[in-house]
């Protein structure tokens, strides 16, 4: 904090100084004058740098808060960690493969051949497993797609 005492007291005496000064009159008034300025100017920048350094001291800045700041380890991608997630509950019962994952996966070979895909587009396995006129499982808790299927459909679709 800016000592008011000590910039009061500087004032004062330049300006007992200057006073003095301006009754000897050793110099011209005009330097005097000058000299005095000077003093008062001098005074006013040490009080504001004193006040800025205390400032500075008392709390960082923006950016060194920023540099200090331990940061949150970059995460994964929320919509890869939602594809894990289909992945896996499609691997493990055939109802969520047929209700959610061979919808997801019918889109994406759709867009990725711009256009409505057929048996020789997609192979026979790859056809038989996400054609749209595919029924239903009959039993609610069978086990999805083996994962070893699943990866091959997946390459399938890679590679269109």
């Amino acid at each position: 904090m800016i000592q008011l005492r000590q910039i009061f007291s500087g004032v004062l005496l330049a300006t007992i100084a200057f006073v003095v000064l301006l009754g000897a009159r050793p110099l011209p008034v005009d330097t005097i004058a000058a000299g005095y300025a000077l003093v008062l100017a001098a005074i006013a920048l040490t009080a504001m740098t004193s006040a800025l350094g205390d400032d500075r001291h008392r709390a960082p800045s923006r950016f060194e808060h920023e540099l200090a700041r331990t940061h949150a380890p970059p995460t994964r991608p929320s919509e890869l960690v939602r594809m894990e997630r289909e992945l896996t509950l499609g691997s493990s019962s055939a109802t969520h493969f047929h209700l959610r994952l061979r919808p997801m996966l019918w889109e994406i070979a759709t867009a990725r051949l711009e256009r409505t895909p057929t048996r020789p587009d997609l192979g026979d396995d790859a056809w038989e497993l996400l054609r749209p006129e595919r029924e239903r499982p009959q039993d609610r808790a069978a086990a999805g797609l083996p994962l070893r299927r699943l990866r091959a459909l997946l390459d399938t679709l890679e590679r269109l």
